[in-house]
């Protein structure tokens, strides 16, 4: 079977990869890539997403849709936009009832790695703060600790770089952006994500001696929200075997790592560490300054 699925939309000359984490007769699991949508936008039909084109690819009878025997698809949970990593996808209306459950009920093990501007003073914390639309600027969310709906997301410091850190964030019930709204109430926005005043990572910022050829832009290391879907661990909806289901980080995020370690330590000396482990235990920083404005008015 094909290792990764290769998805396109002519209409907007896009092109992505979607790489095939697990998949059985009743599940099938893609690493999703950022920059694209898990389903359709009602507001906007036209706009790419992953789930209208795997629509798309079944009903056109592509090759490996067909030697799959894909017919029913649908996601058992969403990633924001500018998130990359795990998603699962049911073959089957009762497995789709069975995993929905799942998610809804906090029933699961959901790891995602967000690289923040920022020292936590503690290797671990949590936000408990209940999330609601944010009526003045649509498609975000903001804390509303009257109407909002119960939100909780537990922190772990990985890595801690000079003016950044690596974190694990767990959250207990996913809603739709609540890592990036509970970072930012905490005072540590993702980078990368302007939607909740993440500034971009910036080479220049980091290396003393960078210089940008004349007539040329320079490109941000990270060209969206710094956020991954790393791990989710579930019970098998049909067998009850326990599952891991990891994705491997996007490139983007492997290099900005790589710069902060080389340039950002937070103390000087070679990194030989891979993506993904922590050169050595969490080094206490100086605290960032905070965003500017309330957390609740986002």
């Amino acid at each position: 079977m094909d290792a990764v699925i290769k998805l396109s939309s002519p209409a907007t000359r896009e092109f992505w990869e979607a790489p095939v984490l697990f998949e059985d007769e009743h599940l099938l699991v893609l690493s999703k890539p950022s920059g694209l949508l898990t389903s359709p936008d009602r507001q906007d039909p036209a706009r790419p997403s992953l789930m209208g084109l795997l629509y798309d690819v079944i009903a056109q009878g592509k090759p490996w849709a067909v030697r799959r025997g894909l017919g029913y698809l649908r996601n058992a949970h969403r990633l924001d936009f500018e998130a990359s990593g795990v998603l699962l996808l049911a073959r089957s209306k009762p497995v789709l009832v069975h995993l929905a459950n799942l998610f809804g009920a906090g029933k699961h093990g959901r790891t995602y790695l967000a690289l923040v501007r920022g020292a936590p003073a503690l290797d671990s914390f949590e936000v408990d703060a209940p999330l609601s639309p944010n009526p003045l600027r649509p498609g975000l969310v903001r804390i509303d600790r009257r109407h909002g709906k119960k939100s909780l997301t537990r922190f772990e410091v990985a890595e801690r770089f000079d003016g950044y850190a690596l974190l694990r964030c767990h959250p207990l019930i996913d809603r739709p952006h609540q890592v990036r709204a509970h970072l930012v109430s905490a005072r540590f926005p993702v980078v990368g994500d302007a939607l909740y005043r993440g500034a971009p990572l910036l080479l220049s910022r980091l290396k003393p001696d960078y210089r940008l050829k004349l007539g040329r832009t320079e490109r941000p290391l990270i060209g969206s929200a710094a956020l991954h879907a790393e791990r989710v661990e579930v019970a098998h909806p049909v067998t009850g075997q326990p599952l891991t289901l990891t994705a491997e980080w996007p490139k983007d995020l492997s290099v900005a790592v790589k710069y902060l370690r080389r340039y950002a330590p937070l103390h000087p000396g070679p990194a030989t560490a891979e993506p993904g482990v922590p050169l050595g235990g969490p080094e206490n920083g100086a605290d960032s300054s905070p965003a500017s404005g309330d957390p609740e008015d986002l």
